[in-house]
């Protein structure tokens, strides 16, 4: 989007490396907002001046895939939708452009902090938990009893930008392009809807900051439970109903075929 990539060209770039060593954040506050593109453009505004962009090769705007792993009953979706404070995510996250392949494990720890490990996984892998994985999963859990039953349930693909806030060193990624995808089905998100998370060692950073002057409070929901909500629509999704029908209200479209 024009706007958006003339504000990320006037804000100064920064090396993987160095927003890892400044902001890696695996033990963390996430918070997470659906929002619109105007709304991003206000919030980019307002932190001008303190934000760098992640730069590799030239690029600030990456593509991502992800696949999740859940029960055949999908309890992780479940114990989202109820609340759960000991729930976990299972995924895999591939960088499209760079060909690199993460396996991740999420959990809810003390304090509603997010806990994440990860380990290297081969991209050919990426569907599908191979004994490995599954062992990495298991032993991040604590052997969870659900871990042997895990398989993949949904996929989401995005454009991803991710921004280093260097007033309160947390960072803030941005989603565009959302493409939901499951067994025999499809779901591209609105064009103009845009995923914004914030990663934080605690307090509010500047995104969080301009989001609640803008009238904008986060959801306690994540693209799975979107995607789930979406590709299974005969199950329970009280909990989100307002999101989905304020953005998906009119209808969901397809993916395009190139989003896979």
């Amino acid at each position: 989007m024009p706007g958006l990539h003339s504000a990320l060209a006037g804000m100064p770039g920064i090396r993987l490396d160095d927003l890892v060593d400044r902001a890696a954040l695996q033990t963390r506050v996430d918070r997470k907002y659906l929002a619109t593109v105007p709304v991003l453009h206000a919030v980019l505004n307002e932190m001008a001046g303190s934000t760098a962009a992640l730069d590799i090769g030239g690029r600030r705007s990456f593509d991502y895939s992800s696949v999740y792993f859940d029960t055949a009953d999908l309890l992780c979706f479940r114990e989202h939708r109820q609340g759960r404070r000991r729930r976990f995510k299972v995924r895999t996250r591939s960088y499209l452009n760079s060909g690199d392949c993460l396996l991740e494990v999420k959990a809810v720890g003390p304090r509603d902090q997010t806990i994440k490990r990860r380990m290297n996984y081969r991209t050919q892998d990426a569907a599908r938990l191979t004994d490995q994985g599954r062992g990495f999963a298991a032993d991040t859990l604590d052997h969870h009893p659900a871990v042997p039953a895990l398989r993949p349930t949904a996929s989401t693909d995005y454009h991803r930008t991710t921004l280093l806030d260097r007033r309160h060193e947390s960072r803030v990624t941005i989603d565009l392009g959302l493409c939901f995808s499951g067994p025999g089905a499809s779901i591209a998100a609105p064009p103009d809807l845009v995923v914004i998370e914030t990663k934080s060692p605690g307090p509010p950073g500047s995104a969080d900051l301009a989001l609640r002057r803008l009238g904008v409070r986060p959801l306690s929901v994540s693209k799975y439970c979107i995607a789930i909500a979406l590709l299974y629509p005969g199950l329970p999704a009280n909990r989100w109903h307002r999101v989905l029908h304020r953005h998906f209200g009119a209808g969901p479209e397809r993916c395009p075929s190139s989003a896979r």
